[in-house]
This record gives structure tokens, sequence and C-alpha cells, in this order.
């Protein structure tokens, strides 16, 4: 018996989704809705699945047991929140998984309310050097961990931000940080643990667009460790790099290509028999997006058939966020700023607030 899914949102990251379920056996795509008619007609054919421009039609004539939402970031929460409310559907959200912490707070409590799932999507963490990296961080293979660092250097042309109104504005997209850059603002949080307090200056160099197009900044981590991350869509004229590395006091690893793809350095002073084989587990990815997607949707499956809870539940996406937030914070008041405060100053999600 297949799981039924279905999309909302037919744009860039989409045909990532579609392609993805097509190769995850036990998935099966039954409609896609976007409200540019062509878009959604263009992918519905070349999927041969229905195609709507309301899902609210496409809700009431295809049941899926999952929405992909896969809308511009700032309709992500008002989306997953009625189709959890409406059809009492679990959904997976696109990155981020909302631009203000509010709406993240609405998204998983009408989870919790409803009684369905939410996920948020974070490929990423399924990448086979990936894996085996946070396999070496939980084992205390490191020791003390004393940096965790990462650097996005993505080529994006103005082009790209003209495609969409949307794109690059702070009501309903962020810059580099938010689009490009928050699946490793996630691995870094992910392996290095709790932050405590970031600093962060931003630039807008190369394009015409309202947030920022290269971001650098501080972590301290509740460890006492240090991070460091730079993200930047100037690279030009092709993406570089999209990168990790954890320093620890008994070993190093870098895990680099331009989609955290490649074991560049893998070294630990307790040497095992199965560190010969890590170099086999670097791949070349098509695309930045790279192959995750394909074991996110079978670990969402099994999460549904089980009933255990997942890595991807909601309130991991929250965390990435937040420190997104907390940079933006950061960046607008000159100040490092500490976790858990006031975001007053924070542009992300269209104004002001104090999430």
């Amino acid at each position: 018996m297949s799981t039924e899914f279905a999309l909302v949102g037919c744009g860039r990251i989409s045909p990532k989704h579609c392609e993805a379920l097509k190769m995850v056996e036990g998935s099966k795509l039954v409609g896609v809705c976007d409200l540019v008619r062509e878009r959604a007609e263009v992918t519905g054919t070349q999927w041969g699945v229905p195609w709507y421009t309301s899902y609210e039609r496409m809700m009431s004539e295809t049941h899926p047991a999952i929405v992909n939402v896969c809308t511009e970031s700032g309709n992500h929460a008002r989306v997953a929140i009625d189709i959890m409310k409406r059809f009492g559907c679990s959904v997976i959200v696109e990155k981020p998984m909302a631009l203000r912490l509010s709406d993240a707070d609405a998204m998983i409590q009408t989870a919790r309310e409803t009684g369905v799932r939410l996920f948020t999507v974070k490929q990423n963490r399924f990448n086979r050097p990936i894996k085996l990296l946070k396999r070496a961080v939980d084992e205390g293979r490191f020791g003390r961990v004393l940096m965790v660092t990462s650097r996005v250097r993505w080529h994006r042309t103005q082009e790209y931000y003209d495609q969409a109104p949307w794109r690059g504005t702070w009501a309903q997209d962020g810059g580099c940080v938010t689009n490009q850059a928050i699946h490793y603002v996630d691995l870094m949080q992910w392996l290095g643990g709790p932050v405590s307090s970031v600093y962060a200056v931003s630039r807008r160099f190369l394009h015409s667009m309202e947030a920022e197009d290269a971001a650098v900044a501080t972590w301290q981590f509740q460890s006492d460790a240090l991070g460091a991350f730079e993200a930047t869509t100037c690279a030009n004229p092709l993406d570089v790099e999209g990168s990790i590395t954890v320093l620890g006091e008994t070993g190093e690893v870098e895990i680099a290509g331009f989609a955290v793809n490649q074991v560049r350095t893998w070294a630990f002073a307790d040497e095992r028999p199965e560190d010969e084989q890590v170099q086999d587990a670097s791949y070349s990815p098509d695309s930045v997006y790279g192959f995750g997607h394909e074991a996110l949707f079978r670990s969402v499956i099994d999460s549904l058939a089980t009933g255990e809870q997942n890595m991807l539940e909601g309130g991991e996406g929250r965390k990435a966020l937040e420190l997104v937030t907390a940079m933006y914070e950061a960046i607008e008041t000159g100040h490092p700023v500490d976790i858990g405060a006031s975001y007053a100053h924070s542009r992300l999600g269209g104004s002001l607030h104090g999430d």
C-alpha cells in the first residue's frame, strides 16, 4: 500500500520533490498545485498526475496522507496551518519552515492540536558523509569539540532574483542566510549542540534585492565551542563550496564539495578500521540540493507507519529559524545576541517584531 503525497508550489525545488517521490518505494504522488496555471499544468503533465490551481480542490479530490509545502517561504506557515486544520493532513514544509518564530510556534501547536505530523526539509542530514560525521560526534570521537565552521559560497544571478517578485524580500524570503544557507545553519547546531549567542554582519554586494547576498557570523555554543559561519550568493561564475568542519581535541573532519558531499579530511587519534572506507562515502550530486530527499521521504513514511519520533519534526526546524533570526537581530543592532532573547529588530518576515 502506497503513502499518497500531494505538492503545493511548483517552483524551483518542486522537481526535486517529484523526482525523489518517484524513486521512493511506497510513495505515490497524486496531485500538484500552483497558483500559476501554466506552472501547475507543466508539472502535473511531466509527472503524470492531476494538477490544480487551488489546493483546497486538490485536497478534496485527491485526499493525500501528506502534503509537501513548497510555496514561497513567507507563505509556508499559512498554507501548512490551513492544511493541518481543515484537512487533518500531515505536512512536510520546505526550508525555512517559516520566517517568523511566532508562525513556527503556531505550526507546531497546530500539529499538536490536530494530531497530525509536521516535518521540515533537512535533506543534508541524510548525506552519507554527514551521517558518518554525526555518528562520530555522537560517539565522542572528537573528545571536546572546539570549533564548528561552515562556508556556503554559491552563485546566483540577478535573473534568479528577478524570476519571482518575492525573492530576496524580507516579507517572503530573506537573503542568502535564510534561503540558501539555512541548511548549513541547521547542520552546525545539529553537530555542535545548543548555541548561547551569535554575532553577525552582512552586505548586499552584487544583487538588486532587499536582503543580503553575503554574511559572516560567529557563534558561541553552550559547550564553549566556537562557531564560524559564512554565506554568499556572490560566487562567480560558479558554485564553489558548501562545507562544514568540526575540530576537536582528538579529531578533525571536513566535509566539502559544493553540497557537503565530499570527505576532504577525516582524522582521529583513535583510528578505527572503518575509517579506511570513509572516502567511499563521497559522491557527486547533480545540484546543490544533493540526493537526500529520497531518504528524507522514506524516513517520513516510516515514522508515520510506526508513530516513532523523527529528527525532522517541526521543533527541529524552529532551531535553525531561531538562529537565523538571531543573526539578523545582530546584523541590525551591531551587537552579539543571546539565543532566547527578544529579536525585536530582525527584519525577517516583513516587519520589525519581537517574537
